[in-house]
């Protein structure tokens, strides 16, 4: 079995929010690899690995980043792939510098961005791209989403038991 999206973060201090995307795509069985890398402090590695991403069969890239974020620009400038940018909630500005790096990309190095720390949306949209070309994904794709409108009805049934004197 080999990966077909690749999660890389510029530290395993960034794993606790990175995990939500391993932990989705081992529920959906998406083959995948972790790997961290930093734009700063490894960039011929963080090269080598973008150059490299499609002739490994990889289809879509995750990378996480936190404060300057330049991974997930670095990583799309050297590639053709998809690559969707996680901005990693920091101590100073709370992952605002992070999601801002991400965002502005130059003309023709774009990069999709989801939520600080939004791993898990990450890896569903990455989902979402894979199961434009795979009719098993984009089963398990309606499943997921149908599963999601099920624990809202059920919420909802769970809330109308709620006792209030003044709940109508």
């Amino acid at each position: 079995m080999k990966p077909v999206v690749s999660i890389i973060m510029g530290s395993t201090s960034d794993l606790p929010v990175m995990e939500k995307a391993c932990q989705f795509f081992e529920e959906m069985e998406i083959p995948f690899e972790v790997n961290a890398l930093s734009a700063h402090r490894t960039p011929a590695e963080v090269s080598d690995f973008a150059r490299g991403a499609v002739s490994r069969g990889i289809k879509v890239i995750i990378a996480g980043a936190g404060m300057a974020a330049a991974l997930p620009g670095v990583i799309a400038a050297e590639t053709p792939l998809p690559v969707i940018g996680v901005p990693i909630k920091g101590s100073c500005l709370e992952g605002l510098d992070a999601t801002l790096a991400i965002l502005q990309m130059p003309p023709g190095i774009p990069v999709a961005t989801v939520a600080i720390n939004g791993a898990q949306n990450a890896a569903i949209l990455a989902m979402q791209m894979l199961a434009l070309g795979d009719e098993v994904l984009m089963k398990k794709l309606v499943d997921y989403k149908a599963g999601l409108k099920k624990k809202i009805v059920k919420a909802n049934e769970e809330l109308a038991q709620l006792q209030y004197k003044f709940k109508c």
